[in-house]
Order: C-alpha cells, then structure tokens, then sequence
C-alpha cells in the first residue's frame, strides 16, 4: 500500500472493465464503447484512433500499431503486427548513390506505408462486436469540434513542430503558432477521412481520393510510393515470443519489433540478486545499465523484418544471456556500445484494455519520432510516421532499407503472466521500451510492487553512451553512478510513460497510468 502522506495516486479497482491509456478522453472513449456492448478489442481501437487527435504528436491515422490479445476463456495470447511496408521501389542503393550513410528523419525516404488503419479494420471485424463505424464515430467528433490541448502534450509540441513542413504547419500549428495547455486543436481533415472510412470501409483509406492525397504528397517531395503500395497495406498474424524471470513469464511481440531485447535483458538480470538490492540504489541503476547496453547491442545485430531475422533463437538463449552477463563488471561501467546508425525515438500512445469476459488487449501505436517525418497530405492533413528511418544502409544488414519490408520497431506492447494472473501493460519511450519492461517486471516480480507503483518509480537508461537518470533518485546514487564511469545526466523530460492492467487472481482488476504522462485508468 502507497504511503498516502506522499503525493501520487492509488491503483483503480475495478470488477467490470479498465481502460489505461495516456489520455483521459480516450480511457473515456474506450469505457463508453464497452458500455454499448463492445468488447475490450472494440474498446481499445476506438481510444487509439482518439489518441491520434488528443496526441497529435505521438501517434495518428499515417502510423503503424502492433497488438497483443487473449480472447475470453482462453489462455492462448495472439499477435497482429500492424506495422507498414517500404514502398516497392525503396532502395538502399539509391540513397548510398546520392552519398547518405543513414535514412533521412524528414524526407518521404523515411515514410513507409501506414498499416495501422489496416489493423485496427481487420481486427475490428475479426474480434470486434460494434463494427468500425461505431468504434470512430468518437473521434470523428473530436476531430471536428475539437479537443484542449492538455500540459504533456503541450509541453512536447514545441520541440516536435520543429519538423513540420508547411503543409503539417497548416495542419498541425493552432493559429499558425504551438498551441498552449487549454487551447483546442481541430483535424477536420481527419475527420473527413474517417467519416469516409466508416461509411465505405477502409478502402476508403488505402484507395480512391484519400490516398491520392497521400501519394501526392510524398511524389512531391521525391517519394516512390505508389498508390499500389498503399493498396496492398495489410496486417500480418504472428506468433508471441516469450521468456521467464523467477516465476514469471514476459510475453512480448517478436520482431520486427524490439521485445525480444526485454527478454534478453530480463535473462541478463537473472544472474545477480536483484531482489536483495535498494530498488532506488546505486547497484540495480548500475546493473540495469549494463545489461541494456548488452541487449540493445544484440538488438542493433539481429532484429529486422520478421522475412529477414534469423537469430531470434539466439538472442532468446539462456546461454547467450549468462555470456553476456559475466562481461559485466559490478563495479565498473564498460563502454557503450557503438549507436546506432538508423533512427530510434521517443514517442508513441500505448493503451490497454479488459472488459467483463477478460479479453485483454494490450495495442501500441505510433508516427515514430515527434510528429512522425514532418510531412502532412494536402488535402486531409494526415501526418506521415517516419518508421523508414529505423531501417539501416549498412549493406547486407538485415535490417537493411529495402523494398516491401518492414524495418525494426521499437514499440513494443507485452503481457506478463505469473500465477493465475495476466497483465497486459506497455512502456512509451522509444528505445526505452524494453529496459522499461525490464524495468516494470523486476518491480513487480522482484520487489512486490503493485502495478501503478511498479510504474511510478523512478527510471535511469543508458543510451548512446549516456545514463540518464530521473530526479526522483538521490543525488547520491548519480554521484555514485559517474565514480562507477556513468556519464550521467538529469533528463529534460521524464523517461517514458506507461500502463498497466492487472486481472487479480480473485477477478479484481487493478490498473496503473503514469503520471509522467496525462492519462488515467478508468474502470466501471
């Protein structure tokens, strides 16, 4: 139990459905759909799509998503990976040709063709109840008569406009200025767009005027897309990986996203005691550190399209983590490993969802970095992600830029088992995610917290050579960290988000939302 002479807040408790998002309009959403009879799926694509206008620089109808879920009654935990291809005509070579070591953030090169409406429509009809007309009537609303901006978003625009090209600057300025806490942001282009997809379903969004206005936008600009490209948009079923950690088994997406570096990093963890550590001390921060740098390394090396990965075996090994693990000097920090070439970012939604049958939904969904590449269609206004720049031109690499394959993710959903209890939950922040699954794990697992405590507390990554570490530790422990060869720093901003539903094993429901972020858990 949390010490209620301190501020923070309770986990929310309930017996028929929560929804933990970062929004609080969109967990509104998600309720309300689930009292009209939806289900925790119908639920969870009606807050996403929400979240694209409430979180306009985080996530949007021009991203990708990737989904885990358990239907009612079963124990079996399912995969859709709703992330998008490179148009068929995406070359490495040319880019290497005009002299470029790594994919362009801004530039249609790094837009690869979003698959999240395609998921959320095939998902829609194959575990939904409503039908998608009625999962985006919600925002069409929104995005017509508008939304106040609230302070995390708020706080983040200014830095993410920065890309804009004028045709997002139209779109996405209020007034022609980075609107304030309180102001309304309006997408009547999106709107639109969605009326259309939810009266003539969603080809309306990958054929005909819609994408017309999409490819314009990018040929414009030197894109190769084609409107074939979009029309062959389409989610893909996957199998779930998974892994141990004490009496505890994290599943996670497989690649291309980046899970399998929580799993490798939660099996580097298991060999030292962790539960005998401060959870705030010196000695986990350094250790955690450690083990990231090894498993974003093995990260870096193998994760790639799912077509073209295949060391996932090994990066899943118990064997490979105990090497790992005895490079580890408990006293020392090593040297990072050499950053990555291609793009990782910080910004994405994740949102959870169970209702009355226990279906869990655990859905994360994204434009990649702050208002994805910057670039906006002319006519609806949809805002294309940048995911492309996560691929490499480092030839022969399996994650090499190539045409109609999907780069490495690294937006990850997960769902932890342990006992009679499931818990789908979600890290945001970029390359953070799977050091914060780690992280969130070994809160719970190790040190018995609840979910909105596991949550709660304070973060520290090492990331291209420096650890941040967030105010809520000692200045102590950072002193103690830089003595041990951390080059550390107090970030800007807060590490991440995150949320968490916990189905108890009496049937309780217990969710858990970040403060770090404006969101809730809400149940009924």
């Amino acid at each position: 139990m949390r010490d209620f002479h301190s501020p923070g807040r309770s986990p929310v408790l309930a017996s028929n459905g929560i929804c933990a998002t970062s929004h609080p309009l969109a967990a509104k959403t998600a309720i309300d759909i689930l009292n009209q009879g939806g289900n925790a799926m119908d639920a969870a694509i009606a807050g996403a799509v929400l979240l694209g206008i409430a979180e306009p620089q985080m996530t949007g109808i021009g991203g990708d998503c990737f989904v885990l879920y358990q239907r009612p009654g079963e124990t079996t935990v399912r995969a859709l990976n709703g992330s998008g291809r490179a148009p068929a005509a995406a070359s490495a070579d040319a880019l290497r040709d005009r002299g470029l070591e790594t994919v362009p953030l801004n530039g249609p090169e790094a837009v690869t063709i979003p698959t999240a409406m395609a998921a959320f429509a095939h998902l829609s009809e194959t575990e939904g109840k409503l039908g998608l007309d009625t999962l985006l009537a919600p925002t069409i609303r929104y995005a017509d008569e508008g939304i106040p901006v609230a302070p995390r978003v708020a706080f983040d625009w200014p830095t993410a406009a920065k890309c804009l090209n004028p045709t997002g600057q139209k779109h996405y300025l209020v007034n022609g200025q980075n609107p304030t806490p309180g102001q309304i942001f309006r997408a009547p282009g999106q709107a639109e767009v969605l009326r259309r997809v939810a009266k003539d379903g969603i080809k309306a969004f990958y054929e005909g005027e819609v994408a017309e206005d999409m490819v314009a936008a990018l040929r414009a600009l030197g894109g190769v897309h084609e409107l074939s490209d979009f029309a062959a948009a389409a989610p893909i079923d996957s199998t779930p990986i998974s892994g141990t950690y004490k009496d505890a088994e994290l599943v996670e997406h497989p690649p291309n996203g980046q899970g399998a570096t929580a799993i490798l990093m939660l099996n580097i963890l298991a060999q030292f005691d962790i539960a005998s550590m401060d959870p705030l001390g010196t000695q986990r921060a350094h250790l955690e550190a450690e083990a990231a740098k090894l498993a974003y390394d093995a990260r870096n090396r193998f994760i790639a399209d799912p077509d073209h990965t295949s060391r996932l075996d090994h990066m899943l090994s118990m064997d490979t983590a105990k090497k790992l693990a005895a490079l580890i000097d408990p006293k020392k920090a090593m040297v990072a490993a050499a950053p990555l070439s291609e793009a990782v970012h910080k910004d994405t939604i994740y949102i959870t969802v169970v209702d009355r049958d226990r279906m869990a939904v655990s859905l994360i969904y994204s434009i990649f970095h702050g208002f994805g590449s910057g670039i906006a269609s002319e006519k609806f206004g949809i805002l294309f992600q940048n995911r492309g720049a996560g691929f490499t031109l480092r030839k022969g690499h399996p994650n090499e830029l190539a045409g109609g394959k999907r780069p490495m993710h690294t937006i990850i959903p997960a769902m932890l088992r342990r006992g009679g209890t499931l818990m789908p939950f979600g890290v945001m922040g970029g390359a953070y995610q799977p050091n914060g699954h780690a992280r969130v794990v070994s809160n719970i697992v190790d040190f018995g917290m609840d979910p909105q405590a596991a949550i709660d507390a304070p973060r520290a990554f090492s990331d291209n050579g420096t650890m941040q570490v967030e105010r809520g530790y000692s200045d102590k422990v950072r002193a103690e960290l830089a003595d041990m060869g951390h080059t550390v720093e107090i970030p800007k901003g807060p590490i991440g988000g995150g949320q968490a539903i916990l189905i108890r094993e009496d049937g309780v429901l217990e969710g858990g939302s970040d403060p770090r972020k404006d969101g809730i858990a809400l149940g009924y």
